[in-house]
């Protein structure tokens, strides 16, 4: 580890006009004027775009949900929730649970930036994986890999402040790249993952074109029925190349996938604590696993900072809940950055730990719970966002400033 500390720069330029953050690591502060290489010098703009377009090219011809089916007697699946910029556990993750290879998959459930000060590592960290494996490493979208989220959380202003003159084309970069993300997998045929979770029926029915306008585009008219789950066949068909809403149409699908949430109030509802996405009730995890014949539903999206806001439901203090036990399998919520966030403006914290899952034959739908800690200590760096001023988790959005971010 401390090698790879050593040559990576940690800290930039950030923002500065906070006090120093809390945390449970080294007093001692790492300048950027002493670490071994700037940013661009580690990995210069011509490598970095060969190493994006590379993952892109892969990323964007996969199907929306990725169906993982060569999984022998020999495989392991290993499963990976939020990680959120925290670089340093990603690595001990990877060494814990083995890396990938022939025989050990990865699934990462999205939300591999923001918050914390490490987002563009950890990104390209596991964009160099799928490229150097891309049958065996599968990287999902999260809600926070959207130009909004980035905007507001950290990820541009750390892009910005470790490329300087190159930032802004190194951004367009990644948020091009985002776009690519696959929404969701299914795991040998028994298991279904997604960064938010469920999502609506959408109905779509195309206007007919007038006679004698050839070339009038054709609108479509989009009809909302009352809320019911959507099939597996709608979500492939679903347009994700759209980073932020507003989201209509068959684009409802996308946002249910990256921003929806369970509950125990049974039935589907606006998810108006967000709002964006659905809640949904275990009635719904029940028929969708029995519809599509699956056993198990590990999605992510929620971490110690949200759970503490939702009754009924557990907390995140071991990186995992099980959230419905239902007679057709269960519903678990998955996290993986310990000690969440990094960055806090109060004297308490929640001193959660990580998590990630292992998935062994015959079926790969028996959870296996690794928990770990956070890596300690964390090189000490300020803070990319506001973090002060800025919800800890993605309720109460300013959607106005979010629909002209599009």
């Amino acid at each position: 580890m401390s090698g790879f500390i050593a040559i990576w720069p940690i800290r930039q330029d950030p923002i500065t006009r906070h006090r120093a953050p809390i945390h449970h690591e080294a007093t001692t502060t790492t300048s950027s004027t002493t670490t071994a290489a700037s940013t661009p010098e580690v990995l210069p703009v011509p490598v970095f775009d060969t190493l994006v377009l590379t993952a892109s090219k892969i990323l964007h011809k996969e199907a929306n949900c990725v169906r993982i089916d060569d999984c022998n007697d020999n495989s392991r699946v290993v499963v990976v929730g939020d990680v959120h910029g925290q670089l340093h556990d990603v690595i001990f993750l990877l060494q814990d649970a083995g890396f990938p290879s022939e025989d050990r998959f990865f699934v990462f459930n999205g939300d591999y930036v923001d918050r914390g000060a490490w987002g563009l590592e950890t990104f390209l960290l596991l964009l160099a994986w799928k490229v150097f494996l891309p049958q065996r490493v599968y990287l999902l979208r999260g809600n926070h890999e959207s130009k909004y989220c980035t905007s507001v959380y950290g990820f541009e202003k750390e892009v910005l402040a470790k490329y300087g003159d190159k930032g802004k084309h190194v951004y367009r970069k990644c948020l091009g790249c985002f776009e690519g993300l696959p929404l969701a997998s299914i795991i040998a045929g028994h298991v279904y993952t997604a960064h938010g979770g469920l999502f609506r029926s959408v109905s779509i029915t195309p206007l007919k074109r007038s006679k004698g306008k050839k070339n009038r585009r054709i609108t479509l008219n989009s009809e909302t029925k009352p809320l019911c789950l959507g099939s597996l066949e709608e979500l492939s068909k679903a347009r994700r190349s759209v980073l932020d809403p507003p989201w209509e149409g068959l684009n409802l699908i996308p946002g249910d996938v990256l921003w929806s949430d369970p509950t125990m109030k049974s039935g589907l509802s606006p998810n108006t604590e967000r709002a964006f996405g659905l809640l949904w009730g275990p009635d719904c995890t029940e028929d969708f696993l029995k519809k599509f014949q699956l056993k198990l539903i590990i999605r992510s999206h929620e971490g110690p900072d949200a759970r503490e806001k939702r009754p009924g439901l557990g907390g995140m203090d071991v990186g995992y809940t099980i959230d419905h036990v239902v007679p057709s399998g269960k519903l678990i919520t998955l996290f993986s950055a310990p000690d969440y966030p990094q960055f806090q403006a109060t004297e308490d914290r929640f001193n959660n730990k990580g998590a990630y899952i292992v998935l062994k034959p015959p079926y790969f739908d028996v959870p296996e719970f690794h928990t770990f800690e956070a890596i300690t200590p964390r090189p000490v760096v300020n803070a990319y966002y506001d973090y002060e001023d800025v919800l800890d988790s993605d309720e109460e959005l300013d959607l106005a400033s979010m629909v002209t971010a599009t």
